[in-house]
């Protein structure tokens, strides 16, 4: 979004422009007076101004009341920078027609705040302007649109489970799949969907909100961990009109809101702040909510389904999730093993992936050699099947051949420590004197460990055990 800064204070400006441009990514223009600031608007105009009140010549409010008598700037939002003791100046600038003011010294979370709901009003503005002159012609779009968004879930679900181009080629995966039948059928029971990186944890929550391809319910995604923990609530419940500085005027849908009649993802519940956790477990006790600064209680009927790549049980020790939260979430509870445990789906999945990229690259390629699947089961894949997806399109990318042979796969020994030797075997001689059961536990542990490159902690995994015992019977 285009911003121009109107502020005599040369420091103030040069702070404000770099914190838009810089953090919020959007193209500022900065000005040190009302005058120059006319000029400007003029000849480009901006959707969005930010001006000092009180400046040398024409103050902000005379740059405000002149933006407004312009037909150019009828739908501009202005902010106002104004000092702890203008505030009537401040109530007088709104009167004329500012969107907002700020106090000084500005706080950035403030003003990233109003920033955002600036760029979300110009938004509807255009929209509005769109519908009210094209009306026919954007609802084709739209409706275009939307029928192509839920080609994509559907494509998305049957790649997942058979129907389309992806299968589910392993018992574990197969399993999963008829609990999440289940579950899509009963929308009262909370699922917790635990599983690492890249194991397609969301593709999972998707199956289970659209089931039958013909769900058109609100499915809202919340990502716990890209939330600042002080903005938190007002997402989640969303809140009234001047419940905080810098409220909306008319108040704000919170997501749980948003999602009533369909399902509310709530991604990586493990960065979930410990105080919202009590206010999510009442939520799904009672399925009602009050919106910050609200007196009127809301009922909701929606499903909530969390994903998390931690081990909750961990956090509960360290006294960061709560037990009863875990204990509700846990009604459903779906973990989605590493693609490392089940290795038969390694070759369907990357000849699948292979296909399909060959086919929208233009390439040749047709199958996978035999040793270099052999390099591909072998592989630890610490990011998955988001991993392996990804190592198949960089060979497609690079390479272009019928089949895919082991030189193309030479990459993956950037990462020696988690590449098994399919034929590592372990010979153990039997003397007559007798056999040391120590010596030959020392003996896995010293092949593993070279295996891994001297790292206990992968070590310690592998062999099932703690690393504090690992380190317990390396020192004797």
């Amino acid at each position: 979004m285009r911003i121009l800064v109107v502020d005599d204070d040369p420091l103030s400006c040069e702070s404000l422009e770099t914190f838009l441009t810089t953090y919020l990514g959007h193209q500022v223009d900065c000005t040190d007076n009302c005058k120059k600031g006319l000029e400007l608007f003029d000849q480009n105009p901006y959707p969005m101004v930010i001006s000092d009140i009180r400046m040398p010549g024409m103050s902000g409010i005379k740059l405000l009341q002149e933006l407004k008598k312009n037909t150019k700037g009828k739908n501009t939002d202005v902010i106002m920078i104004t000092g702890h003791g203008d505030l009537s100046t401040a109530i007088e600038a709104l009167r004329a027609g500012a969107y907002d003011y700020l106090l000084k010294p500005i706080d950035v979370e403030e003003l990233a705040v109003i920033v955002d709901r600036v760029a979300e009003h110009q938004t509807l503005l255009k929209e509005n302007y769109t519908l009210t002159n094209r009306f026919n012609e954007k609802l084709k779009e739209s409706t275009q649109e939307i029928n192509a968004k839920m080609h994509h879930f559907q494509s998305a679900y049957a790649e997942v489970t058979g129907i389309g181009k992806i299968g589910v080629f392993s018992d574990a995966m197969r399993d999963i799949v008829k609990v999440v039948k289940k579950l899509h059928e009963d929308r009262d029971i909370p699922v917790l969907i635990e599983g690492e990186t890249g194991t397609g944890k969301e593709i999972i929550v998707r199956m289970i909100h659209y089931g039958n391809l013909k769900d058109s319910r609100p499915f809202v995604t919340v990502n716990c961990s890209a939330i600042s923990p002080n903005l938190f609530e007002s997402e989640l419940f969303g809140y009234e009109s001047g419940a905080f500085t810098g409220a909306r005027q008319k108040g704000m849908m919170g997501k749980l809101e948003l999602a009533h009649g369909g399902t509310l993802f709530l991604d990586e519940i493990g960065d979930m702040p410990l105080d919202m956790q009590p206010k999510l477990l009442r939520v799904l006790q009672q399925k009602e909510i009050y919106r910050i600064g609200g007196t009127k209680k809301i009922n909701l009927d929606l499903r909530i389904i969390c994903a998390t790549n931690r081990d909750v049980s961990k956090l509960i020790e360290k006294n960061i999730f709560r037990k009863d939260l875990y204990y509700r979430l846990n009604t459903a509870n779906i973990l989605i093993p590493p693609l490392r445990d089940r290795k038969e789906e390694i070759g369907p999945l990357a000849q699948m992936f292979l296909l399909n990229y060959a086919k929208q690259k233009k390439r040749d390629f047709k199958a996978i050699r035999k040793d270099a699947l052999e390099i591909l089961e072998d592989y630890f894949w610490p990011g998955n099947v988001r991993e392996l997806q990804n190592t198949i399109e960089r060979v497609i990318l690079l390479y272009n051949d019928l089949e895919v042979k082991p030189e193309y796969l030479n990459f993956l020994n950037l990462k020696p420590e988690i590449r098994f030797k399919k034929n590592k075997n372990l010979m153990i001689e039997y003397p007559k004197e007798g056999l040391s059961l120590d010596m030959i536990e020392k003996k896995i542990i010293k092949d593993v460990l070279e295996l891994f490159h001297g790292n206990i902690s992968k070590t310690a995994n592998y062999l099932k055990i703690s690393r504090n015992r690992l380190k317990r019977k390396l020192e004797t």
